[in-house]
């Protein structure tokens, strides 16, 4: 990796997929100093990247084709597989370069992509690291990467993942590292329903919204994440950190990754969000989860169809 004489770094970086974490990562990168080249489906939001100085591409391929780190941010494993593996993007990367896999996508498809870029590019290292945290955590560098790979990538992508987060965890081969974030997701999942229906259940005993924020304050009971998305809960605020939709796709990766392993509470959970996304508010924050627990789900299901995916 090079570095500008003031310090900053300046490494060749490819982001893929520019959603609500993507397109965060791509700016905290480009904050740092680093060139960073970008592609995304649909066009805006790479066009809204080259406004800050990234080299904006029609053409995957040829974003990759220049960075010694390719970071993919998709938000499913059929996505990952149709633009790296069927758009031939794994063909295009250098040798020598790192592709790190930083969507949730599950452990089966993670493992599979392991070993089709062993197979097709063994002169490409395949990191898997998916990671903690949304998009206020992106912007500022605040996540946790949960890594996992070769040791050989780690001075290379190692770098990176620093600007990207206070704290990286390299926890074993390729595959490890989504094992631990579907782990996470789901403790996530119960504290937004945890944080929903204690706001609900409040407010059926006649608890105004000030009183029950006072009481929880510093409470040992209430984790920080917990304590924010009551705040989202009880401002109505449905703005997308992380979406509804997609921490519901990450309880449907845990549920498979743990087999005929019965996750009772996760899947009570997975039952109610499963109907929330399927009125049409997936794309509202996780904290939309408040909704069918109040009588406010009907008036904003109608205007939920407005809201984007993060």
């Amino acid at each position: 990796m090079t570095a500008h004489r003031n310090g900053s770094m300046a490494p060749r970086i490819a982001v893929i997929g520019l959603g609500t974490m993507g397109a965060a990562m791509a700016h905290r990168l480009l904050s740092a100093g680093a060139t960073v080249h970008v592609w995304n489906r649909s066009p805006e939001p790479a066009r809204a990247l080259g406004e800050l100085g990234a080299q904006v591409h029609d053409d995957p391929r040829d974003a990759v084709a220049a960075a010694t780190v390719v970071l993919t941010m998709l938000p499913t494993a059929d996505a990952v597989r149709d633009v790296m593996v069927g758009c031939g993007v794994v063909d295009a990367i250098r040798s020598g370069a790192v592709w790190a896999q930083m969507g949730t996508i599950g452990v089966e498809a993670t493992t599979a992509l392991d070993a089709e870029v062993a197979a097709r590019r063994p002169d490409v290292f395949f990191v898997d690291a998916p990671v903690s945290g949304s998009r206020a955590p992106a912007e500022a560098g605040e996540l946790q990467v949960l890594a996992s790979g070769p040791d050989a990538a780690r001075t290379i992508v190692g770098p990176i993942f620093s600007v990207l987060g206070r704290r990286t965890l390299w926890l074993g081969p390729a595959g490890a590292g989504t094992r631990m974030k579907l782990v996470l997701n789901t403790w996530l999942a119960f504290e937004v329903e945890a944080a929903a229906e204690v706001s609900a259940l409040a407010a059926h005993l006649g608890i105004r919204n000030d009183m029950l924020t006072d009481t929880i304050t510093g409470s040992p009971l209430v984790s920080p994440f917990a304590a924010a998305k009551l705040a989202k809960i009880e401002a109505g605020d449905d703005q997308p950190d992380f979406s509804l939709a997609w921490a519901f796709k990450d309880l449907e990766l845990a549920e498979t990754a743990a087999g005929p392993r019965p996750l009772p509470i996760a899947g009570a959970v997975a039952d109610r969000w499963r109907a929330l996304v399927d009125r049409g508010l997936g794309g509202l924050d996780v904290s939309a989860a408040r909704l069918g627990l109040t009588d406010e789900c009907e008036m904003v299901a109608a205007r939920g169809s407005g809201h984007a995916h993060g």
